[in-house]
């Protein structure tokens, strides 16, 4: 990974849904890491996007990044 640009300053977040926008571009940041190529990407999307396994595969990931978010984050719990 050559690229050392810091998109990753934090796993804190507001609320669930930011959570959970951050869980989908940390997986999208962790295919382009893994597949360089961006024209390889492209060309392969449309095997995964008529692939159910593929696509659930895909979610698992990002329900992973996510309960790791919601973690950092206390589950978003606030004292009351």
């Amino acid at each position: 990974m050559d690229n050392k640009e810091i998109w990753l300053e934090t796993l804190i977040t507001d609320t669930p849904q930011e959570g959970r926008e951050l869980a989908i571009k940390m997986a999208i940041k962790s295919i382009a890491a893994i597949q360089t190529d961006a024209e390889t990407r492209k060309k392969l999307r449309s095997d995964y996007a008529n692939d159910t396994t593929q696509l659930i595969a895909s979610a698992n990931v990002i329900a992973i990044e996510f309960q790791t978010i919601a973690a950092a984050n206390n589950y978003w719990k606030t004292e009351k």
